[in-house]
């Protein structure tokens, strides 16, 4: 029996069975346990590996594949991040501070492997490792909405130099460890790189353009195109003798503007995340050997090692923003979120360490050390981020337009309501007529009969009577709020294609959609036509969970993060809501506890003039600001809600990543808890429409 069950989990598909649950079930455990996801992964290798279960071995032909496309997946996903357009606008200072944030670790790396006897060709791979950087505070400063600030700019668009130069000393590294290794080869390498650079970031780029244009909404094979586009540049650098993941990272960066932020974009980077990037953290895990890594807390050499990896790498980051706060002139404070978002190392950093383990170039040491930095790094980086991008000048009320409520007032607003679920329709066209009559408009009862069959079948006629009923009952229903109700019957074989483009042809300004209670299991699994269309609406969307009628909400939280244009447009569509309902709004901000006395003041008086460049629609409505002192933003969402009847919140539908793992995003995170009605509100970056205030 025993004989068996060692049998049995030699087989590829049970290993395959047990690494799905592994991904699902860990990293949703670690992060319970305020514990990054990423940890978990690691642990669970060390447990499944040859110093635990002995489940999973290193040389499994399985595990090695599917580690290697996680690899190659991830340093696409680093390429593929990269905001091409930041880095262009500021160019000349993001080469610059690339140039500091790169020489500085990488002469602080190799001291550091000179010092602990490693020859010169190990330590400046060492140094390399220390030379890139992954954005995993991105999240933050996005949040506090300083992106435009240029300091964060810069640091953004230094990535690309950073992670080239760190995968460039990668290839060259590896190929002096492969012997015979001349300086003639040396430039020929140089050379032939130069040249599948250009083939790869050139050619790729025109190839997607055309086939994205010829392809039209064909997201499967613009899926698969991508796909091939990652593998063949990863074949195409073994060939000219580099890391595979070189050709990665740069076929990222070369369909970076063909996908953009489609669904495509969004499909590749799922596939990833939660299937092979996690296998490939777990693959490291495997690699760990407690007795050695136990042993190198103990060994002082080891330990030591240890401890000037991490302590090297954090001093050389800060000397790179220290040099560029001299040379460009930056505040105090810019230097501080400069260093804090160069300091985690996920990406390039174990993908290189990984390589160059493999090669024998590394030793088990080093593979410790880097883990370690990885964990500090990943820890300490945001968190000082957090605590110093707070005091960064975000775009102010002052920046904003005299007054917020649009001279072009909407006499003729058309909201549209998606129509399939009969248990929570009755809300949202309740919610839909409410902001409708406010301005004189009208609501149209919207149903797709899903195609994928002969238009003149059976079951094309049963999907078309079911909608035709459901339009029927709504109709019915929103007439009795006396406002114009104009239903639509659409056949089309998408059903989130079918709603945007419906709301294009009827010059819809609003999108109500329903949103069930979901677990983040199936949040982590299954990506929602609610995606689809946040990401294609021509118009702003609301995806709400109404517990009860919104003719009983009187009392709406709108937390409010930041002062820009678009953080502002779901307090402006709350209004709408307070307005119809004779509701009373108030708004919240979260801050850190350290935030001073002086910076929360300032926040205050921000809102209050926030608040009265919305007169004189909000001089009927009680308004009341609300400024909380906490460090965990979703727990302080959470718990403020309890005495509200609707929650507004701005929705961001592209997952937050690192290095492709996704992590949970603040609405994942609380949606869950959350007890009263909630709505998530978003718009298209560009959208031609007046702001949305109700008539006065």
């Amino acid at each position: 029996m025993l004989l068996l069950t060692a049998g049995l989990f030699q087989e590829p598909i049970v290993a395959f069975v047990i690494l799905l649950a592994v991904i699902l079930v860990v990293p949703l455990i670690f992060e319970r346990l305020r514990l990054p996801g990423l940890v978990g992964l690691l642990a669970a290798g060390v447990a499944l590996g040859p110093n635990g279960l002995n489940i999973f071995q290193t040389e499994s032909e399985t595990m090695n594949l599917l580690s290697d496309i996680g690899l190659i997946y991830l340093m696409f996903v680093a390429g593929l991040e990269i905001d091409i357009d930041q880095f262009t606008r500021t160019r000349n200072r993001s080469i610059g501070f690339g140039t500091f944030t790169f020489l500085v670790p990488l002469i602080v790396g190799t001291i550091v492997g000179r010092l602990f006897g490693f020859d010169w060709n190990p330590a400046i791979l060492i140094g390399s490792l220390f030379a890139s950087h992954t954005l995993l505070a991105y999240p933050i400063v996005s949040r506090l909405g300083i992106v435009n600030n240029e300091a964060v700019t810069v640091t953004i668009g230094a990535t690309i130099f950073t992670d080239i130069g760190a995968l460039l000393v990668l290839a060259i590294c590896i190929g002096i460890h492969a012997g015979d290794f001349t300086v003639f080869k040396l430039f020929t390498l140089l050379g032939a790189l130069g040249i599948y650079t250009i083939v790869i970031l050139v050619g790729f780029d025109k190839a997607g353009r055309e086939f994205f244009k010829r392809s039209g909404d064909e997201e499967g094979n613009q899926f698969l195109f991508v796909l091939l586009a990652v593998f063949l540049a990863s074949v195409g650098a073994q060939l000219i003798g580099v890391e595979k993941i070189v050709g990665a990272f740069l076929s990222g960066l070369a369909v970076n503007r063909v996908v953009g932020d489609t669904p495509v974009k969004e499909k590749v980077v799922f596939v990833g995340s939660v299937l092979f990037i996690p296998i490939f953290f777990v693959d490291m895990g495997l690699l760990i050997r407690v007795p050695v890594f136990i042993q190198s807390l103990s060994d002082p050499k080891l330990l030591g090692l240890t401890i000037a990896i991490v302590v090297g790498l954090i001093f050389s980051k800060m000397a790179a923003a220290v040099l560029a706060k001299l040379a460009y002139r930056y505040s105090w404070t810019e230097m501080m979120v400069m260093g804090s978002l160069s300091l985690p190392q996920v990406a390039a950093t174990l993908a290189a360490t990984l390589v160059g383990y493999r090669a024998g170039l590394l030793t088990e040491g080093v593979l410790n050390s880097v883990i370690v930095l990885m964990l500090v790094t990943s820890t300490l980086g945001p968190i000082l981020t957090a605590r110093f991008a707070t005091e960064l000048q975000a775009e102010t009320v002052e920046d904003l337009p005299p007054t917020l409520a649009d001279p072009v007032w909407i006499s003729q607003m058309t909201v549209l309501v998606p129509v399939y679920n009969p248990n929570t329709e009755a809300n949202l066209l309740e919610l839909a007529a409410l902001i409708a009559r406010s301005h004189s408009g009208r609501l149209i009862p919207f149903a797709v009969a899903f195609s994928q069959s002969h238009l003149n079948s059976s079951q094309m006629q049963e999907r078309l009577d079911r909608s035709e009923l459901l339009l029927e009952r709504a109709t019915q229903f929103a007439q009795s709020f006396d406002v114009e109700v104009s239903p639509i019957l659409r056949i089309d074989d998408r059903i989130a294609q079918g709603i945007t483009r419906a709301s294009r042809e009827h010059h819809a300004n609003l999108i109500i959609m329903g949103w069930g209670r979901q677990s983040r299991f199936g949040e982590r699994l299954f990506r929602t036509i609610v995606s689809d269309v946040l990401y294609a609406a021509p118009c702003p969307v609301a995806v709400a969970r109404l517990l009860k009628s919104p003719s009983q909400f009187q009392k709406i939280l709108i937390p409010i993060e930041n002062l820009t244009l678009r953080s502002i447009s779901a307090l402006q569509f709350a209004l709408n809501i307070a307005t119809a309902t004779n509701g009373q709004m108030t708004l919240m901000h979260v801050c850190g506890r350290a935030t001073s006395a002086s910076k929360i003041a300032w926040i205050r008086s921000q809102l209050d003039l926030l608040v009265e460049k919305l007169a004189p629609q909000v001089e009927q409505i009680a308004t009341e600001i609300v400024i909380i002192p906490e460090d965990d933003i979703g727990r302080a969402i959470v718990a403020a809600s309890k005495s509200f009847d609707l929650l507004i919140l701005r929705s961001s539908q592209t997952p937050n990543t690192a290095g492709g793992l996704i992590l949970g995003n603040l609405v994942s995170q609380i949606s869950v808890q959350i007890q009263c009605s909630m709505i998530l509100f978003d718009e298209p970056e560009v959208v031609d429409r007046p702001l949305l205030l109700p008539n006065s």
